[in-house]
């Protein structure tokens, strides 16, 4: 297959590599992952003026109307820029899920000023399983009279301090919870990753309103897989931006870094580690393209696609984190580089929205 931007969808991806560039240098975001929450209003603004918050959503709520390819553009450049807090838990999972499960006045509520930067949320789903398949959720709702309860837990929920609301997903239901809410209680989670930030999310007979009941039965569990296919496409492009950031690094630290009175570029085991760098690359860069193209041309291919993406980027990431501090040597290993960085990022992206394993296992039972 033939497959290159066109030249919109080009310049969509040019403007968002020029206003990353300028708007969060490397030493910004070193700043930024300092704070508790990893997260800059003010950038978060400038982010939501781009459009970027509404890119996916249709105009009618604010958003840009863009499909799934354009956001892959965006997505890569962002990886390469490394942008910390909420992007992928407000827009990829949350706003996802409003937008393919949401009535039309939630979207008005909830959807709406997410695209205008105005709210930010986050989705519930994983428990004492760690799995991402929706079908491992046991947290219930139990019904009292016009509302919905929850008590329980859920964990490595993404952000959830920064979070106006968090989307719930409990046994046959998707509900929206303010984050405010009585009863429930935050609990920061050491991560690997250090821009984004993970919480424990406690649930004390936590009172939810019946007009916040998203979805229920197989139109929630239709609409998240949904989002979770469009969470996962989207991660992996922004995981190929990642890596491709670590090629470059590398390629430059190998022309100007000199040894035995000769840049290291020029020993062919030094070339060999670039060179498979590159294949890394440019294969998660295939197969991340080819997956949102999927979702927004193809439905019956998108999961595949996506698994496939998601699976190759989660290796390839984390590979690509080790070639380039082996080739950069003692010095990959400082504070100071930026390679650790990113393979911190690697390392968390791998888990995000299931990793490798998960992925394999789900194109094996595609595939049967």
């Amino acid at each position: 297959m033939n497959f290159g931007l066109s030249e919109t969808q080009q310049h969509v991806k040019d403007a968002a590599h020029e206003f990353f560039s300028k708007e969060l240098p490397m030493a910004d975001v070193r700043k930024l992952i300092e704070r508790d929450t990893a997260f800059d209003a003010a950038l978060w603004k400038k982010v939501a003026e781009q459009g970027y918050t509404g890119m996916i959503f249709p105009e009618a709520y604010d958003g840009v109307g863009l499909g799934p390819v354009e956001m892959a553009a965006v997505l890569e450049e962002m990886g390469r820029a490394l942008v910390p807090g909420p992007f992928v838990s407000t827009v990829l999972l949350a706003g996802t899920l409003l937008d393919a499960a949401a009535s039309d006045e939630q979207k008005k509520t909830y959807l709406a000023p997410i695209c205008r930067g105005e709210m930010r949320a986050t989705l519930a789903l994983l428990e004492r399983s760690a799995s991402w398949d929706p079908s491992a959720v046991r947290m219930d709702a139990k019904a009292v009279g016009d509302c919905f309860e929850l008590t329980g837990e859920k964990l490595f929920v993404g952000d959830a301090a920064v979070a106006d609301f968090i989307i719930v997903a409990a046994r046959d239901v998707l509900l929206v919870v303010p984050s405010k809410s009585p009863g429930l209680t935050l609990t920061a989670t050491p991560g690997v990753d250090l821009t984004r930030r993970l919480y424990r999310v406690s649930f004390d007979r936590v009172k939810v309103s019946g007009g916040d009941l998203l979805a229920k039965g197989d139109r929630a569990s239709t609409a998240l897989a949904r989002a979770l296919d469009i969470a996962a496409a989207g991660l992996s492009a922004e995981m190929v931006g990642g890596m491709q950031q670590l090629l470059d690094l590398t390629v430059s630290y190998a022309k100007t870094r000199t040894q035995f009175g000769r840049t290291i570029g020029s020993f062919q085991a030094v070339q060999h580690r670039c060179v498979d760098l590159f294949a890394l690359v440019e294969g998660a860069r295939s197969a991340a393209y080819y997956a949102a193209w999927a979702l927004g041309h193809d439905a019956s291919a998108a999961p595949l696609a996506v698994s496939v993406a998601k699976a190759w980027a989660s290796d390839a990431y984390r590979e690509a984190g080790n070639s380039a501090i082996q080739v950069q040597g003692g010095m990959g290993f400082t504070w100071e580089n930026d390679a650790h960085l990113y393979y911190r990022r690697a390392k968390g992206s791998e888990l995000l929205c299931g990793d490798a394993t998960f992925h394999r296992d789900r194109i094996g039972k595609t595939l049967r």
